[in-house]
């Protein structure tokens, strides 16, 4: 199997994904005084920009056309 095809499918699958699916990202902020320890954890979740999943499915979809045209 040529890898092409197989690069390309990933990459649409990962470009539509990327439009449901939100990454999680956290932080801490904290500040140790002595033995004391305050902190506070934020957490929030993000998608990735519009223009890169369809630049994902854009490039996937080439991938694939290439890949399968014989030579």
């Amino acid at each position: 199997m040529k890898p092409l095809p197989l690069i390309g499918a990933v990459l649409v699958l990962l470009g539509v994904l990327s439009f449901v699916v939100p990454i999680p990202h956290s932080e801490n902020h904290g500040v140790k005084i002595g033995d004391t320890k305050i902190g506070v954890e934020t957490q929030s979740s993000e998608r990735i920009p519009t223009y890169a999943s369809v630049t994902l499915i854009g490039v996937g979809i080439l991938a694939l056309v290439l890949g399968s045209r014989k030579q």
